[in-house]
């Protein structure tokens, strides 16, 4: 296998999959994909408390997921890359194939 291959895999599973290895912090991208908000904004669309929001926009934030903008006392986050949202949905429809593969199998054996 290439190595160059190799490691473009290894920064993508450090970098990307680590910042999306937690659901919460891809509900946060799908609430950031909506438009910018702040910490507390983020919380109350997704009924999270503010130290959790926090912890996760800061882990996105070191992956370069999401980017921080101060507007006076608040800091308003955005998404870096919309692309980031149509691998999301990729992975969905994905995911939503192999499941109604299993699930016509189990209706098969049934």
């Amino acid at each position: 296998m290439d190595k160059k291959l190799v490691q473009e895999i290894n920064h993508l599973h450090a970098e990307i999959c680590g910042g999306l290895s937690d659901p919460k912090r891809i509900t946060i991208l799908y609430a950031l994909a909506e438009g910018p908000k702040n910490v507390m904004e983020i919380g109350d669309v997704l009924e999270l408390p503010q130290p959790t929001v926090s912890r996760h926009l800061k882990i996105l934030r070191e992956r370069g997921m999401v980017v921080p903008e101060r507007r006076g006392a608040n800091i308003i986050y955005a998404l870096s890359d919309k692309r980031i949202i149509r691998a999301l949905d990729l992975l969905r429809e994905v995911l939503a194939d192999h499941l109604s593969q299993r699930s016509a199998l189990a209706e098969a054996i049934a």
